[in-house]
């Protein structure tokens, strides 16, 4: 794939015509073409970074990302990227660790930024990779559990992630931690189901927000389990086998972060086996994963924690250093020398 020529097409005109673009100053794979999991019916994406406008900075524009669906293109903002990245998000820490000829622009800031990647890094990849990780694993024990117990089981499965999820939010937000919401299961008077989850809740004060995020996110384990549990077609079984794969790559990622403190996102070492999950290979007759797949699964996990432990990485990010690197770029910026 030539993608010089391809990022040369009108279909991505906008990156030479979008105002807010101009200074771009990284743009590379994202995807499954930058993890070298590519197949066939891969789409193509790319991701990058440009700098905020003057306007952005001292005035009162703001501006964090530009999406061009079309494409599958996302274009960060400088500023939304460093807090992005200082949190370890997987989604974009990736583009401080694409091979070199994976990038397409690359000016001296991003550069820079490739050569600071370290200023991000930290013990905090262990929580933000996990989990990321944890949500792909729970659809995958989501989809399995609803092709193959029978709906109060099935029902407790979903219980059980709800639950989880919820414990995460609630140690994030601490008014939502200082109310009362009981989760719990009992019988259904709707007629498709026996068993039904259900929600007590005695909150004061509370603000709609926070209630109306804390639904959310309970409702967002269900609306997985429900789509990817839906799999009467070979192609939503393929969508499972790439939440697999993509659950492995995780733990590699967040492992080399941790215990060697580098970003590798082109995962070429274990090239071959993350294609064999994506193939299909580790799923079984009864769609279920063979215990292959659990042992890799589990191998992994046990080596994350370890690492969390004997990581030579901070707590948290050096703040000065990356405050420094924020206001030296932003100070170019409004004084008009990029």
């Amino acid at each position: 794939m030539d993608f010089y020529q391809l990022l040369n097409s009108t279909e991505y005109d906008f990156l030479r015509t979008e105002p807010r673009l101009k200074n771009l100053i990284l743009l590379g794979l994202g995807g499954s073409y930058a993890y070298g999991t590519n197949n066939e019916n891969s789409d193509i994406d790319f991701r990058g970074i440009t700098l905020n406008l003057p306007s952005d900075l001292i005035g009162l524009t703001e501006f964090e990302q530009y999406e061009d669906k079309n494409t599958d293109t996302v274009i960060y903002s400088f500023n939304k990227i460093i807090k992005l990245l200082l949190n370890c998000n997987p989604n974009t820490i990736e583009i401080l660790g694409l091979d070199e000829d994976q990038y397409f622009i690359k000016t001296p800031i991003g550069q820079e930024i490739l050569d600071n990647r370290n200023l991000f890094l930290s013990k905090l990849a262990a929580r933000s990779f996990g989990g990321y990780a944890d949500a792909q694993l729970r659809r995958l024990q989501n989809a399995v559990a609803r092709d193959h117990m029978p709906q109060p089981e099935r029902e407790k499965h979903i219980y059980r992630s709800v639950q989880h999820a919820m414990e995460d939010f609630k140690q994030k937000n601490k008014r939502i931690a200082a109310g009362k919401a009981k989760i719990y299961i009992a019988p259904s008077d709707r007629p498709e189901l026996m068993t039904e989850i259900f929600l007590d809740v005695e909150y004061k004060h509370l603000p709609l927000r926070d209630y109306e995020n804390m639904l959310g996110t309970m409702n967002s384990v269900i609306r997985d389990y429900d789509r990817i549990g839906k799999r009467n077609k070979k192609k939503d079984d393929n969508h499972l086998n790439k939440h697999a794969m993509h659950l492995i790559r995780l733990f590699m990622m967040a492992v080399d972060i941790l215990e060697k403190g580098e970003i590798k996102t082109h995962r070429t070492a274990e090239h071959d086996l993350l294609q064999a999950i994506r193939r299909g290979d580790f799923q079984q007759e009864d769609k279920n994963f063979s215990p292959e797949f659990y042992k890799i699964l589990s191998d992994y996990e046990k080596r994350l924690e370890r690492a969390v432990q004997n990581t030579k990485l901070p707590d948290q990010p050096d703040m000065e250093a990356v405050a420094r690197f924020v206001e030296r770029v932003n100070k170019r910026v409004v004084m008009g020398e990029v």
